[in-house]
């Protein structure tokens, strides 16, 4: 059943991401997260939405990796999500907003132990002499915190990308997609459709 037609396109996005996991896509939380380094230059890797709420996207990352430099720089990011099975592609724009050290003690303390193991293990997008060194480094936090909690290192925090520009794209044959743009100004949706 296709998802009713809305004026919040948080609650649409919502109902698009029930719909993909009704549909068993793989990782429907899976999403392209673009960044753009001091000279404009681009780059985009995949993360994992832990959160959608009224005030925007939620995922955790290493705030000393590359994309966390990034946007520490640059406090804005794109996501798009796209769903095979469902014909359906999302693409989010807006500025970022760290989120508090609370609300990342929350999420880690929920993760899985071997998760918090690997995230603490790593210095992420560091360049790693082998990977002995990283499975060494593993090896010797089980240890240290054997029977323990795994604190959250300081640098693994959330962010949130706070929506200004949302599109839905809904696949049509002949390729005679149908697109339409939500734009946020003043803090109002307003939305139009955009050509295939």
């Amino acid at each position: 059943m296709p998802a009713r037609a809305t004026s919040d396109p948080l609650r649409r996005f919502r109902a698009w991401y029930r719909q993909a996991e009704k549909a068993k896509v793989a990782i429907p939380d899976a999403t392209a997260l673009a960044t753009t380094d001091a000279t404009g230059r681009p780059a985009v890797r995949y993360v994992l939405l832990k959160d959608v709420d009224d005030r925007g996207f939620v995922f955790y990352t290493n705030r000393l990796s590359r994309k966390g430099k990034q946007l520490q720089r640059h406090p804005v990011a794109a996501l798009a999500f796209y769903w095979h099975a469902t014909g359906k592609q999302v693409r989010i724009e807006g500025r970022i907003e760290t989120l508090s050290s609370a609300e990342a003690d929350t999420y880690w303390a929920g993760r899985p132990r071997a998760s918090q193991v690997a995230s603490a293990a790593s210095a992420q997008s560091a360049p790693l002499a082998s990977r002995s060194v990283l499975l060494a480094r593993v090896k010797l936090l089980e240890r240290q915190y054997h029977g323990k909690d795994v604190p959250r290192p300081p640098h693994w925090i959330g962010y949130r990308v706070v929506p200004d520009r949302i599109e839905f794209w809904t696949r049509r044959e002949p390729r005679l997609h149908h697109r339409e743009e939500f734009l946020k100004r003043g803090g109002r949706w307003t939305m139009r459709l955009l050509q295939p």
